[in-house]
């Protein structure tokens, strides 16, 4: 398989489908679950942990396809199906910091091999990295810093609390845009999950898939990635090519 050959005819045919001149990438706007760190196994842990505590019958991998969706949003979704109706404001809140708590109580998730050298390759190239998250869990907002020192503050970051809509509505990487101050075509996407997909590439923007859970690689692409990578080690060796090609089209 030629990698090159391939990461080249994804930009070209990202560019003849949205009728953009040129990718001229400013900007990686990036998810955190998933993508930074290797989270997502203590998510659907607790997820799956509050829910049936509550007499919700659900199954522990469903919650990989919810990710990127605000606690809120999770929460509906088995609300309506359970119970055929939406929490109540007070519900959520107490529901979702249950749920933050069993996340706290499991082991420390680990950084996500691959994801330093794909930050360092951007920042050699003079890209601007923003975080883009459905998150809201501060005990891995709090540890970006530590982690990925001078990377990520609160000004080039997009969480659930800056969002009315989470995705898989195109919002949140909207607002990615926005506080980068950069157009679609100045920006790629990195994600990890099918909504998060969907979000970035309904908002116009070169949308990368890095597979890391159970979610089958064809459910991404569905969802609207340019382009699939099996591993964020994987990504971030081509990273460089992908690059590269957008300069060379």
């Amino acid at each position: 398989m030629d990698c090159k050959k391939i990461t080249k005819q994804s930009v070209e045919k990202f560019l003849q489908d949205k009728t953009y001149k040129h990718l001229d990438i400013k900007c990686a706007l990036i998810d955190m679950d998933g993508t930074l760190y290797n989270s997502m196994i203590n998510h659907t842990a607790a997820w799956y942990r509050m829910m049936t505590e509550l007499g919700v019958k659900c199954d522990r991998d469903e919650f990989y396809e919810y990710e990127g969706m605000t606690g809120a949003q999770t929460i509906n979704v088995l609300f309506q199906r359970a119970f055929g109706k939406t929490a109540t404001d007070d519900e959520v809140k107490e529901l979702y910091h249950k749920k933050t708590l069993y996340f706290q109580e499991l082991p420390k998730a680990g950084i996500m091999p691959g994801a330093e050298k794909m930050l360092e390759i951007l920042a050699q190239n003079g890209i601007k990295r923003v975080l883009v998250t459905g998150s809201g869990q501060a005990s891995l907002l709090d540890r970006l810093q530590k982690d990925f020192p001078g990377v990520f503050t609160r000004e080039n970051m997009i969480t659930s609390k800056d969002v009315t809509h989470g995705k898989p509505s195109p919002e949140p990487y909207l607002k990615g845009l926005e506080i980068a101050g950069v157009k679609p075509n100045e920006a790629i996407v990195i994600e990890n999950a099918p909504l998060g997909i969907k979000s970035g590439a309904d908002a116009g923007i070169f949308t990368v898939g890095i597979t890391t859970g159970p979610i089958k690689s064809e459910k991404m692409l569905q969802a609207g990635a340019n382009i699939l990578y099996n591993s964020m080690e994987e990504f971030s060796n081509d990273l460089q090519n992908l690059i590269k090609a957008t300069k060379e089209i």
